[in-house]
């Protein structure tokens, strides 16, 4: 994945899409809200993160035998609708907090410790967005800068700069096609212009929850 993403559509099937919808409404019942996460105890969600052709797109990505660790649902729409400007993923749930120079900061969501990641540690990692809804220029779609997830971990204002002078290519996913991302390459998304919503599954795999000696993963 030479790019940092790229797209392969027709992954899971329109139905499969709608059951999906259907089990998340219960977590998501209001469309005011932006989505939810620590998706992985959700009986629905881990299934799909454990099906064989999540794992072999995941696993190609990674050269190893993937193992989802995270998911969240977001859910855009005129109702629920945000701007999300140009940034890298960088913070990981772990089990334990520990002193590294290299690891921080750290803060708590939902009882989970997160703390912002090293490069190392961020490029065995591949995020597949199943998309439950076509991804459109009016509804939000995620926009991606190609190879700028080879120059590392950058400040806010090193990733500002960069997207200011780079072009960005729109990732435009049919339903039930998934979008396959690295997480240092950096993105955004417009807000919603459309009443069709946008609602994405958001599935995090590594090669190893345990990335170092007393440095591992939390299931979330």
């Amino acid at each position: 994945m030479d790019l940092g993403y790229f797209i392969e559509n027709n992954i899971i099937t329109a139905k499969e899409s709608d059951e999906l919808i259907f089990s998340l409404s219960s977590i998501n019942p209001s469309t005011k809200r932006a989505g939810a996460r620590h998706l992985m105890s959700n009986p629905k969600v881990s299934s799909l993160a454990q099906d064989p052709r999540l794992i072999k797109l995941a696993s190609f990505i990674l050269g190893k035998p993937a193992i989802a660790f995270r998911a969240t649902f977001f859910n855009k729409s005129i109702e629920s609708n945000w701007l999300v400007s140009w940034h890298q993923d960088t913070a990981l749930p772990l089990e334990n907090i520990f002193e590294s120079s290299e690891w921080g900061p750290w803060s708590k969501k939902m009882g989970i410790n997160y703390a912002h990641a090293p490069t190392w540690a961020l490029s065995r990692i591949v995020a597949l967005r199943i998309h439950l809804d076509d991804s459109t220029r009016e509804n939000g779609s995620l926009r991606v800068i190609p190879k700028s997830h080879l120059l590392g971990v950058l400040t806010d204002e090193q990733v500002f700069n960069y997207a200011k002078t780079t072009e960005f290519v729109e990732c435009l996913v049919s339903k039930g096609g998934v979008l396959a991302m690295r997480p240092l390459i950096i993105h955004s998304s417009s807000k919603a212009k459309t009443n069709q919503p946008r609602r994405v599954l958001h599935i995090e795999y590594t090669d190893s929850l345990e990335l170092k000696e007393g440095i591992k993963l939390r299931l979330a």
